[in-house]
């Protein structure tokens, strides 16, 4: 008998991560009911076979299924935070704090404390991280000028953005402008 099997897959965290998971599982004839960022659904007649497979084709592709309650809310926590950052302008009408409670539904002390633990870094540094990221893809772009990404990205000012950036990657960014292209992490391997 078919059912369905919803997955959490840890790394899975842009639409470019989805359409690889789903191109490798139709690939295999494997049949995708929905994807989404971090959460897969497949149609299958036996779960533990069809998860020895999935695990072998997520393995390939650098990413995995996750297992614990813990895992999934860091990924959980890592995916709202991504979507905060690619929602152009990213402003925050509260604490990061509040939202994060809010979308996730837990106590924001036990959100920090779990991720903190699993990842070694605060949710608040990760944020920043992200940020950088997107700033140096915004810079990239050349589409925009400083003061531009700054704003968009929920900057009070450039200058906390300049501060930020040049603590984060040693450059300034008008020599990240000038020699950047390159040196850009991929938003699954920030941490």
């Amino acid at each position: 008998m078919k059912m369905n099997a919803e997955f959490h897959i840890k790394n899975m965290v842009c639409r470019s991560c989805a359409t690889v998971i789903k191109n490798a599982l139709e690939n295999k004839k494997i049949k995708v009911i929905e994807i989404e960022l971090g959460r897969l659904v497949i149609e299958t007649d036996k779960v533990s076979v069809i998860k020895e497979q999935l695990t072998e084709i997520l393995r390939a592709n650098d990413f995995d299924i996750i297992d614990t309650p813990e895992d999934k809310l860091v990924e959980q926590i890592k995916v709202k935070l991504i979507d905060l950052v690619n929602s152009i302008p990213a402003r925050l009408e509260t604490k990061l704090s509040v939202y994060l409670q809010k979308k996730l539904h837990q106590d924001y002390t036990t959100i920090s404390k779990i991720f903190s633990y699993n990842q070694q870094i605060t949710i608040e540094k990760y944020y920043i991280k992200l940020k950088v990221e997107k700033v140096k893809e915004l810079i990239h772009s050349q589409e925009h000028n400083f003061t531009e990404i700054s704003q968009m990205l929920g900057y009070s000012s450039l200058g906390h953005l300049s501060t930020q950036f040049k603590t984060e990657t040693g450059m300034s960014l008008s020599q990240y402008k000038e020699v950047g292209a390159e040196i850009r992490s991929s938003l699954n391997r920030i941490l």
